[in-house]
């Protein structure tokens, strides 16, 4: 590697192979915690459940859009404005919002629902797999010829 491409930060050590992403993801995940609205909670409620509560209050559940994008669980919301209405005083914000949570790799949505101005979205996990995989080492004094993808051999 030239000196040019040297990787720095926490994942710079040598023994920490293709974690690249998870940089990227740490440097996302950094910008999209300054934004605080709507507010959230995040429970843990049970061995491979969390469920995530949204409060959108003032939102119907056609004016919320939820996506899973990636790795990015990504909500949306805008009112629909029905009518004038006169308001002596406007405490419950009604902007338009997008709000990104980064989930883990195999994180999945198992339902979302919207009850008393809250957005409950069960996330799960699935059970890791546990892998072990026997690696052939081949012998030979011929030097592995490289292309442009990696080794050949």
């Amino acid at each position: 590697m030239r000196h040019s491409q040297m990787r720095s930060g926490i994942f710079s050590s040598p023994f920490l192979l293709g974690f690249d992403h998870i940089e990227r993801l740490l440097e996302h995940t950094s910008r999209a915690s300054q934004d605080s609205y709507p507010p959230n909670n995040i429970e843990h409620i049970g061995e491979n459940r969390l469920l995530l509560t949204v409060a959108v209050a003032g939102f119907a559940a056609d004016e919320l859009q939820l996506t899973q994008e990636d790795n990015q669980l990504v909500l949306r919301g805008k009112q629909s404005e029905t009518g004038e209405k006169t308001f002596l005083h406007r405490g419950i914000a009604g902007r338009p919002f997008q709000r990104s949570f980064v989930l883990a790799e195999g994180i999945t949505v198992r339902e979302a629902e919207l009850y008393n101005g809250l957005l409950r979205i069960e996330l799960v996990r699935p059970e890791p797999k546990k892998t072990v995989r026997a690696i052939t080492i081949r012998s030979g004094n011929v030097q592995p010829e490289l292309d442009s993808v990696g080794v050949k051999g």
